[in-house]
């Protein structure tokens, strides 16, 4: 007759299976997700530049400067409009926030949680291990406004939910172990 704490043993291990699949799976959709919103992306600026086009005064009609005049011909044009546009990425402003484990780095994570991140290492060097929201937005920069504290809470939240950072004490975060050591 088996024991009870093998038979725990054994369900345990076939639930942690069951997670590892799962997360696979949603690192897949996730990157799919990234690729369908870079499609979308594209087809979302083609549409703005053919309305644009059709809406605006041409170049080089009467008296008019449209965009390219008095420029040279080449490319640099196309290169000016292609850099008010964001160059899509996996990680973007309003991604997921992936599940930290020791295969990802920082670089998965959207770009203005990565500066909390690195805030929150930083501060960790300088004998700040634990900080507020009001003190993470005060050194991210921004004005200490609610709206901004705000923000600063909901994505620290989101980033302890996920294991990228700790919240030892109720509004107050550190990084967690894991990204610290890691990555």
């Amino acid at each position: 007759m088996a024991s009870v704490v093998g038979l725990l043993e054994e369900r345990e291990l076939a639930a942690l299976e069951r997670v590892e699949e799962l997360r696979e799976m949603a690192d897949r959709v996730l990157a799919e997700l990234a690729e369908a919103e870079t499609a979308w992306h594209e087809w979302l600026i083609a549409r703005q530049r053919v309305g644009e086009v059709l809406s605006g005064p041409r170049p080089g009609q009467a008296g008019e400067v449209g965009p390219g005049a008095g420029e040279s011909s080449g490319s640099e044009p196309a290169t000016n409009a292609l850099a008010e546009v964001p160059l899509p990425r996996a990680a973007r402003w309003g991604s997921i926030v992936p599940v930290w484990r020791s295969a990802l780095s920082r670089d998965a994570l959207a770009p203005h949680r990565q500066r909390i991140l690195a805030t929150l290492t930083e501060q960790a060097f300088g004998g700040r291990p634990v900080m507020s929201c009001q003190e993470i937005t005060a050194v991210l920069g921004l004005e200490p406004v609610p709206a901004s504290v705000e923000g600063v809470r909901s994505k620290m939240k989101r980033l302890a939910g996920r294991g990228w950072a700790d919240e030892p004490a109720p509004g107050r975060f550190a990084l967690a172990a894991g990204p610290a050591g890691g990555s």
